[in-house]
């Protein structure tokens, strides 16, 4: 019995994968298990932000292993403390908590929220607005707070106190922040709802509308953190810095790393047993989360602009793609009706190219360190495929 074999025996099938077994990677290569070469359009769904097997990366984290994998939060660990001084100092915030995903740091981002609110205005001002077409993660308050209905089966009964806005429609939104309210929780770019970027205006309206009524605002920059747009977070573009900000995929370089960032506002609200993590700040995974960072530049930052400026102009001289949305190395491609992007992704892997879907669109998230050759032939292969449908 093969591996794949072995996979779809022994586990749960809550994946639709790819018929794609893959053995190692460098950079922004991958080789499956019979040694075949794709370039990677997807980084791990935005993980691999260094691509596969950086070897500053690899120094970091395995120089920590060697020292000591884990303590728990029991104990102060240098790693997990210099990251949070590095996430605070380049973010405008405060103060960090460590956990191990990006649902764990929004679920962190909702109980933080609402304690501030208890704590200053007592009960009944706990509701937390979203946006409809959001993702905020698969527990289930997260999946409570995603506004997309496809979400919303099967599990009931639901954690209560969330309230859907129209996304990008202002006066839709602000209707939503009635007095039962303490957060809004949004993406600067809905990346699972299609890869969607927020008007900048309609952010800093509510960014000001919120400080107004002392309503906690929250981004959530899991997907567009760390880079993915040519900034450091994704809500820089529009001048916005919110009270929390919730971090993971990118940050850990490949390892798992959530984090919630909290500004002056919400900053010391979570006290001494109010929350915890077993695994978060784990000392290996926070030497690589620094690793990351420290990569990092203005340089570096601005490349990843021009590498997404120059995808965009290939996929939008292409024949069957309608649109192209998103920022940086975070683009989502519409296509002509009709054509399935699962498709489309079978018959780009076919030819060696990884890319991926959100909704209705080719989602292509490459490491931030793909090189200009790779994304010269990655975008030739991508673009001959779609306009052959």
């Amino acid at each position: 019995m093969d591996d794949k074999q072995l996979d779809r025996q022994y586990v749960e099938n809550t994946y639709a994968r790819q018929d794609l077994l893959l053995d190692h990677g460098k950079g922004a290569l991958v080789w499956d298990e019979n040694g075949r070469e794709y370039i990677d359009l997807g980084s791990g769904i935005g993980v691999n932000a260094l691509g596969h097997a950086d070897e500053g990366w690899l120094q970091a984290v395995t120089g920590q292993l060697k020292k000591l994998a884990h303590t728990s939060n029991l104990y102060y660990t240098a790693p997990c403390a210099r990251l949070a001084e590095e996430l605070c100092t380049r973010t405008g915030q405060e103060k960090a908590f460590f956990c191990n995903s990006g649902a764990e740091a929004n679920e962190c981002a909702i109980k933080a929220a609402r304690k501030y609110s208890f704590t200053h205005y007592g009960a009944g001002r706990h509701v937390i607005v979203t946006l409809q077409n959001s993702f905020h993660g698969r527990t289930m308050a997260t999946l409570s707070a995603t506004g997309q209905d496809v979400f919303h089966r099967h599990f009931d009964p639901f954690p209560e106190g969330f309230r859907y806005a129209p996304a990008n429609d202002l006066a839709g939104t602000l209707a939503a922040l009635r007095g039962d309210v303490c957060a809004l929780l949004f993406e600067p770019i809905q990346g699972e709802g299609g890869v969607v970027e927020l008007d900048h205006g309609y952010l800093q309206k509510l960014a000001a509308a919120c400080r107004e009524q002392d309503i906690l605002l929250i981004a959530d920059e899991v997907q567009t953190g760390i880079g993915r747009t040519g900034k450091l977070l994704g809500c820089e573009h529009s001048g916005v810095r919110p009270d929390i900000v919730t971090l993971a995929k990118g940050l850990g370089g490949g390892l798992p790393i959530g984090a919630a960032l909290f500004g002056e506002r919400a900053a010391g609200t979570l006290q001494a047993g109010d929350h915890g993590s077993t695994f978060g700040g784990n000392p290996a995974v926070c030497a690589g989360a620094c690793a990351v960072l420290r990569r990092l530049d203005d340089g570096f930052l601005a490349e990843v602009e021009k590498k997404g400026d120059y995808l965009r102009g290939r996929l939008l001289a292409t024949p069957n793609v309608r649109e192209v949305s998103g920022r940086g190395l975070m683009l989502g491609v519409a296509l002509r009706e009709g054509i399935s992007p699962a498709e489309v992704v079978k018959a780009a892997i076919a030819k060696g190219v990884i890319p991926l879907t959100a909704h209705e669109r080719l989602r292509l998230l490459p490491p931030l360190v793909i090189t200009g050759g790779e994304l010269t032939r990655a975008s030739d292969i991508l673009c001959d495929v779609i306009a052959g449908f």
